[in-house]
């Protein structure tokens, strides 16, 4: 299964998805495991959706990282508090540039919209 995001305003789950998956499901109630929860939101997500060169780390693809604490990863977005971030990711690599480093925003805005590249 796919992992996804609500990406409506006001939504928490638009800040905590992903978050929320390792905390529940892979580190307290062992549902799944950490890889298949990163499959399940890397490269299975890429495949699904016709992305290339993102999913894997490879040469000559986008690099996007996520280092994370399994002790401390977990959501903080609330219905009333939506858009706070989570806790536990120490460092964010997007396209190659660092966003969150040493657990602070580095004001670095790399990402951008994706299109599907065809086939599916």
């Amino acid at each position: 299964m796919m992992t996804c995001s609500d990406g409506s305003p006001g939504h928490p789950r638009k800040y905590g998805t992903f978050p929320l998956k390792l905390r529940k499901y892979v580190f307290e109630e062992h549902v799944i495991s950490l890889p298949f929860a990163i499959r399940s939101s890397t490269s299975l997500t890429a495949e699904t959706l016709g992305l290339k060169d993102r999913g894997v780390l490879k040469p000559g693809y986008f690099a996007d990282v996520v280092v994370f604490n399994p002790k401390t990863i977990r959501p903080s977005s609330t219905y009333r508090q939506p858009t706070l971030f989570a806790t536990g990711v120490a460092y964010l690599v997007v396209n190659g540039q660092m966003a969150i480093d040493g657990g602070r925003l580095t004001g670095a805005h790399a990402g951008r919209a994706l299109r599907r590249s065809g086939g599916h």
